[in-house]
């Protein structure tokens, strides 16, 4: 068994350290704000990849990289009229750039077969209300996605992403009947999609954005709002 270098940006999350437990058997480097002793990590590095030389050190401190995982976020919750600039550019900061620059500082090292898989959101294709900060930065990670795939594709590097839907909400039974599987996901589902993604499996996959959301992105709003389609699929 080939044992990869993978490295996890964002790693101290929920999802980060799913996703770290997922790639077991494999060299696991997460990297964040603050420190986290998960022992799913051979090594954890505190720097702030939403900069140049944040995203730089971490790229360094791996040394070699076969697979990127882009799972930094900010989500600050806001009516675009009273957003403020501060959250604005946290948003984007700890999204958008937090994922430009650890992939540009690891484009440099990615072999042949290398890959990038990123974390977005169906909030980045799929308007909610109060997010518009978190929902333009994630548009802006499946927009560089398709970039870095079409540009890097014929060096063997792919570059692919998956969109969780609402993940370990409990308790949210409204919520969960806009999900055709009738629940919100775990983070273990999203961290299975990345491993799948990185892997040998998906050798033929780039450049794709992939919901991981129950199925949330393909139903209509008529299906859940009209008391007659409702009666066509949902129990009761």
């Amino acid at each position: 068994m080939v044992v990869r270098s993978v490295v996890i940006i964002g790693g101290g999350s929920e999802i980060g350290i799913a996703i770290a437990e997922a790639f077991a058997g494999d060299r696991v480097i997460g990297a964040g704000l603050t420190a986290t002793d998960h022992p799913a990590y051979a090594d954890f590095v505190v720097a702030d990849a939403s900069t140049s030389d944040g995203a730089d050190a971490i790229i360094q401190h791996a040394g070699a990289v076969d697979v990127l995982v882009l799972a930094a976020a900010a989500q600050p919750v806001a009516a675009a009229v009273d957003t403020t600039d501060a959250q604005w550019h946290a948003a984007i900061a700890n999204t958008l750039d937090a994922a430009f620059y650890p992939a540009r500082a690891a484009l440099r090292v990615l072999p042949p077969g290398g890959s990038i898989v990123a974390v977005t959101s169906v909030n980045g294709f799929l308007a909610a209300p109060g997010l518009p900060g978190y929902a333009a930065a994630k548009s802006g990670v499946d927009g560089l996605v398709r970039q870095l795939a079409l540009e890097y594709g014929p060096r063997g590097i792919r570059v692919n992403a998956v969109a969780p839907g609402m993940i370990g909400a409990t308790g949210l039974e409204r919520v969960t009947e806009g999900y055709p599987l009738g629940r919100t996901g775990t983070a273990r589902e999203v961290a299975d999609a990345v491993e799948f993604l990185a892997s040998e499996r998906a050798s033929f996959v780039t450049g794709v954005v992939l919901p991981v959301d129950g199925g949330l992105s393909i139903a209509s709003p008529a299906a859940f709002l009209r008391p007659d389609l409702r009666a066509r699929f949902l129990p009761g």
